[in-house]
């Protein structure tokens, strides 16, 4: 199974990373794809900061994406997290999930968003447009309900 698992402070391509995961792959069925953007809040944010401890997100989202290819028949698997400073519209996260039928890969997928979204190694900060920096964010508690479903 192929498994690619990238954080990074640069721009990352869906349809170029989709295009990796399924080149010369007839075995593929299905590919869900989630990206998750920087919103704006409302026009209050100016950009979200976000840091990382590095080599410990690596391997702890490496650990999550084992549980998720030993939960459901993936054919490939890639999770591309981004850091540093990033502007409402720009892309923050990349899942990707492969498998010959669709249920596997949008349950894959949906699992490892959650996870991302509650449990991974990242830290954020709000930058708001009035030039004060925000406090650090806290996981939501409808992103901490939506984690409880995979348990």
């Amino acid at each position: 199974m192929a498994r690619t698992i990238r954080i990074q402070s640069e721009p990352f391509s869906a349809a170029a990373e989709t295009a990796a995961l399924t080149e010369g792959r007839g075995d593929v069925g299905a590919v869900v794809a989630f990206t998750g953007l920087c919103r704006d809040e409302g026009g209050r944010l100016k950009a979200l900061e976000l840091e990382h401890y590095p080599g410990m997100a690596e391997a702890e989202i490496g650990r999550i994406a084992e549980q998720a290819e030993n939960r459901w028949p993936l054919l490939g698997l890639t999770v591309i997290h981004r850091f540093g400073r990033i502007s409402p519209g720009e892309e923050i996260v990349l899942v990707l999930a492969a498998s010959a039928h669709r249920q596997a890969a949008f349950e894959a997928a949906s699992f490892l968003i959650d996870y991302l979204k509650t449990r991974a190694p990242f830290w954020k900060r709000e930058h708001l447009e009035d030039g004060t920096v925000g406090a650090w964010v806290e996981a939501r508690e409808a992103d901490d309900r939506a984690m409880e479903r995979w348990s």
